[in-house]
């Protein structure tokens, strides 16, 4: 299935050079409709195996996400759409992480990880638009290319928010006035540093809770056992008997020199 799934990618990626998409149309066709054929029958057999245990099934997300998959491959009015239908097939990509650990924890931690990334766009949002108030004030009538509205100086400090250009922005506000050098001084310390750091450590934060949740999986179940019934609990008294005895004919022989009747003591025990 990994290999499918690595065809299936190299199969889109084929299509992508209309040439050769023209010239194997037919060919490209049959591999898609085999990779879908195998994908169908997989899902299949995987539900017919927890077919005593369906909840085990719906449980795994990822079981959830190769149902919709698939199925989405068959309803009509996806199959119609040729950029959805190509988005679908793009998705079963992402089914590598099944067969990749590290992979499956890194996307666990990427979804933990919204909460405090939409946080971190928030704090972004009103630091972008407090910084660009104040370019359109301060540097508006001088700068109107990069300052001229409040659209232009926020995609001005967003592009500065990279370090991209943040020479050639300060040596213009330099021109402009001594104090822009504070302006830019504060804005990349707070956005190219401070923010950006603050992201990081909310990502890390969650790959390592995606670990600990990873490693704190409970151990399969043991498959279950009939209770020892009483013919089993007499077979383990008699065997613990016979230890017994030979222990005691080994402690005997090792004693003293045998005899008979220590002998035929031992072969007594040994026949209860």
């Amino acid at each position: 299935m990994f290999v499918l799934i690595l065809v299936n990618a190299a199969l889109l990626g084929i299509e992508t050079y209309s040439g050769v998409a023209a010239d194997w149309h037919h060919w490209l066709r049959a591999a898609e409709h085999t990779c879908l054929a195998a994908f169908t029958v997989e899902i299949l057999l995987r539900m017919a195996a927890h077919a005593d245990r369906p909840r085990a099934f719906l449980k795994d997300p990822w079981n959830l996400f190769d149902l919709a998959v698939v199925l989405c491959a068959f309803l009509p009015f996806l199959r119609e759409n040729s950029t959805v239908l190509r988005l679908l097939r793009l998705a079963r990509v992402l089914r590598t992480a099944r067969f990749l650990p590290q992979l499956r924890v890194v996307l666990v931690a990427v979804a933990r990880s919204l909460p405090g990334t939409l946080s971190f766009l928030l704090v972004g949002a009103l630091l972008l638009y407090v910084y660009a108030m104040v370019g359109w004030v301060f540097f508006g009538r001088h700068d109107p290319e990069h300052y001229g509205s409040l659209g232009r100086a926020v995609l001005t400090l967003f592009l500065l928010m990279t370090l991209d250009g943040i020479g050639d922005a300060v040596h213009a506000g330099l021109d402009i006035s001594r104090w822009s050098l504070l302006y830019y001084g504060s804005y990349v310390l707070l956005a190219s540093f401070v923010l950006v750091n603050v992201l990081v450590g909310v990502v890390i934060t969650s790959l390592d809770e995606a670990r600990d949740m990873d490693q704190d999986k409970p151990p399969a179940e043991p498959p279950h056992t009939d209770p020892p019934t009483d013919d089993h609990l007499s077979l383990r008294r008699r065997i613990d008997e016979a230890r017994r005895a030979l222990d005691a004919l080994e402690q005997e022989l090792g004693g003293s020199a045998p005899d008979a009747s220590a002998g035929t003591a031992a072969q007594g025990r040994l026949q209860v």
